[in-house]
């Protein structure tokens, strides 16, 4: 290429470079335009903003001052600076010296503000000069620390700021918080969290937790009536049921402050009070003595049912409550106050006891009626008088029942011969007769002086030496051992050589009674006794050996003598007809003496309790056929009609037939003798309750009346032909059968005598009592 050839291009070149930097310049340009009218709008709002902050600051009181390597600065509120200055006491206005003030003023403050200017943390914090209170408030950005001054003179100084006064209602243990108008929480401390288990209003806020939906309300309800709502509500709060006293206060500018107070255990002990009252009156209601109880203002405030019952007050009446006065009027109309001379006088003085300080004495009041009342005041003390009124006239008949039967029972003591003493529980002597004090030879005042058991034995011992036996008996007097008060009794021998016989005998009421007595000459008397029954014994042995070997003796000539007399009586020709009536005179005579012989054996083996029974079944009918039989001879003889009546199904009877049959024939013989010719005797027999009654009767002549209660005494019927031993006999019999004998007769009309015998006879003794197994 040739020279000119680069110049051109160089030329061209150097053109277009030159336009290409006109374009970037005027390109650069443009851009520095934008920006620069970027910056200028920043600028301007940040003046903008920077005015706005400073008004808003100076509008607010608050003076803002930036700190940086611990130089201060005032970036607004020049005239909140001097008023902060002047509540400090500065004499100018200077943020380096407020500052300094701020530093001086609390070692805590110092603390926070170092923190701040080398650590960057956030401060808030009180200080209080001579002339007000400055709040401070601090925080960090990027090299600088800020620091919002804001005073507070005059009256106003007292009051906390509002973060202050934040921070107080979040410390409080109760919940407080600030409501919205429809009852929502806006604001809430951390005993309301705590209560709720939430970490933030939000979160609760979240899943709908509430402290109480009815204290929602409550807040509601004042915000919208605009009046302070008050109520103490049961909550459960952090896991336990509490009692709260909330009040709901509307606050300025909208919203309500919600404050709580934990009243449980006030309310616990207002529920434990009501329940005690409750059950105090409940228990007064049941108790029989009448109380009432009448206010500081002399106003019945409580009564029981035995009150209103005591005095018959309608239930009513006294519900009106009325005063102590009134009550006392209405008694006196019904007459049922101690009938007094002057009333109004005795009112005065029964109402004037309110002013006493101290219980009053008891009274006794007698009323119209005849009750007696014991009546009790006592200051109540939650003020007014309680009054209680006991019937006692029931207990003072009884103490003088009592005190009658004291004294009956100590004049039957000194009537009884046996020396008695009555101990109580705790050893004291209680009572004592006349006869104690002569078998001891003390005196009543000795005993009185005396007066436990220890001393009453100190007075006896002189008497009876013997020591165990006091212990023994001091161990039932004062044990407390039910078991050791046992009844107890024996002998003892005094120093004098008598006998006494001694007994304890436990009370029921605790006492114990102690009786002593003289028995030497009751066991002399029983030797006596004992010796001659000794001897009765013997002579009643003898006298059955004498009845026996008699009896034997007499048979033994007897038998002799009814066979000769036999063998006379039927000789023929060979003797005269006086001869013959004579052998059986001798004979009869002689088989007469034989059976009464043979009675009088029976009767001894009945008294000697020796006489056996062979029980058998014996018929009836047979029984008394068979006595018809043998005395139908003696019957023809005198001329006597014998009937025999049973009914057909009498049966049998379990007896022994021949002590039966013996009954029946004393019975026949006996009514035979007394009946006259042309008379009637009759045999009978009929069953009736478990019983067979065996009848013998006759028309003869009767027994006297003075006769018949000893008909059956041995020997009494000598006057009626007998020895006197067969209607004793019929009776032993009889009742070793387990029966007995009656007896009907009238004088001149005959008589019937009746064995009511047993179906069952009972089991007779045998006549050899050695021999049983």
């Amino acid at each position: 290429m040739s020279d000119p050839h680069l110049i051109l291009a160089a030329t061209l070149g150097s053109i277009c470079l030159a336009i290409c930097a006109i374009l970037w310049a005027l390109i650069q340009r443009r851009q520095n335009q934008e920006r620069l009218a970027v910056l200028q709008d920043q600028i301007a709002e940040l003046e903008a903003r920077a005015s706005a902050a400073q008004s808003s600051a100076e509008a607010f009181d608050s003076a803002l001052l930036s700190v940086e390597d611990g130089v201060a600065a005032l970036a607004s509120g020049e005239e909140s600076l001097a008023v902060c200055a002047e509540a400090l006491g500065l004499k100018r206005a200077d943020a380096q010296a407020l500052v300094g003030a701020l530093t001086k003023a609390d070692p805590d403050h110092a603390r926070r503000l170092r923190g701040l200017f080398e650590r960057g943390e956030p401060c808030a914090f009180e200080v209080r000069g001579p002339k007000g209170v400055v709040a401070v408030e601090g925080r960090a950005a990027g090299a600088l620390a800020w620091l919002r001054l804001s005073a507070v003179l005059g009256e106003d100084a007292g009051l906390p700021t509002a973060p202050r006064f934040a921070a107080f209602l979040d410390a409080r243990p109760s919940p407080a918080w600030i409501a919205a108008a429809d009852g929502a929480a806006a604001w809430v401390n951390r005993a309301w969290l705590s209560a709720v288990g939430a970490a933030s209003l939000e979160e609760a806020a979240r899943r709908s937790m509430s402290f109480d939906r009815t204290l929602e309300a409550l807040a509601a309800e004042a915000a919208n009536m605009g009046t302070v709502r008050e109520a103490v509500r049961w909550v459960a709060a952090a896991g336990r049921r509490r009692a709260f006293h909330v009040v709901a206060q509307p606050l300025e500018g909208g919203g309500v402050g919600v404050w709580t107070d934990d009243v449980t255990e006030a309310e616990e002990l207002r529920e434990a009070l009501k329940r005690h009252v409750a059950s105090h009156d409940e228990t007064l209601n049941h108790i029989a003595d009448a109380v009432a109880i009448f206010s500081q203002s002399k106003r019945l405030t409580f009564h029981n049912t035995a009150f209103a019952e005591l005095w018959g007050l309608e239930p009513a009446w006294l519900a009106e409550r009325p005063s102590h006065g009134e009550v006392l009027d209405r008694l006196r109309q019904r007459r049922r106050l101690p009938e007094t001379a002057d009333y109004a006088k005795w009112k005065a003085a029964e109402l004037g006891r309110y002013e006493a300080l101290g219980p009053a004495p008891d009274e006794l009041w007698s009323l119209p009626d005849g009750r007696t009342l014991r009546v009790v005041r006592q200051p109540h003390p939650m003020g007014g008088m309680l009054l209680l009124f006991s019937d006692i006239t029931g207990e003072l008949r009884l103490k003088a029942q009592y005190n009658a039967q004291i004294q009956v029972q100590q004049a039957t003591l000194d009537k009884l011969n046996d020396a008695v003493a009555v101990f109580g529980s705790d050893g004291r002597l209680r009572l004592h007769n006349e006869a104690f004090e002569q078998f001891w030879n003390v005196t009543a005042q000795q005993l009185d002086a005396a007066g436990d058991f220890e001393g009453v034995v100190e007075l006896c011992v002189r008497r009876l030496h013997d020591q165990a036996f006091w212990r023994e008996l001091k161990g039932r007097v004062g044990d407390p051992d039910p078991g050791a008060r046992a009844p107890m009794s024996g002998e003892v021998r005094t120093s004098d050589s008598r006998i006494v016989v001694y007994q304890s005998r436990p009370l029921p009421d605790g006492a114990t009674l102690i009786a002593f007595t003289d028995v030497t000459d009751a066991r002399k008397l029983e030797s006596a006794l004992a010796a001659r029954s000794a001897a009765l014994a013997e002579a009643e042995r003898l006298k059955r050996d004498f009845v026996g070997n008699v009896s034997y003796e007499l048979r033994t000539p007897l038998t002799t003598i009814i066979g000769y007399s036999e063998l006379l009586e039927h000789s023929g020709e060979n003797l005269s007809e006086r001869g013959r009536a004579h052998a059986g005179a001798v004979r009869t005579a002689a088989t007469q003496l034989a059976r009464s012989i043979d009675d009088v054996l029976d009767m001894a083996q009945i008294d000697a309790d020796e006489m056996a029974l062979d029980v058998g079944d014996v018929h009836v009918a047979e029984l008394l056929s068979g006595a018809a039989q043998r005395w139908s001879r003696e019957a023809e003889a005198g001329r006597v009609e014998l009937i025999v009546q049973h009914p057909d199904d009498i049966g049998l009877i379990r007896g022994d037939r021949h002590r039966l049959d013996q009954i029946l024939d004393h019975l026949m013989e006996n009514a035979l003798r007394q009946t006259p010719p042309e008379g009637q005797v009759t045999i009978s027999a009929r069953r009736a309750l478990g019983e067979i009654q065996l009848q013998v009767a006759d028309t003869g002549r009767g027994i006297p009346f003075h006769v018949q209660a000893h008909i059956f005494d041995r020997f009494i019927g000598r006057d009626r032909g007998g020895p006197g031993l067969g209607l004793a006999l019929v009776k032993a019999l009889t009742e070793l059968h387990g029966g007995w004998v009656a007896l009907e007769s009238e004088p001149g009309a005959g008589a019937a005598f009746t064995c009511h015998l047993p179906e069952e006879a009972q089991a007779a003794h045998a006549a050899h009592p050695e021999l049983e197994f």
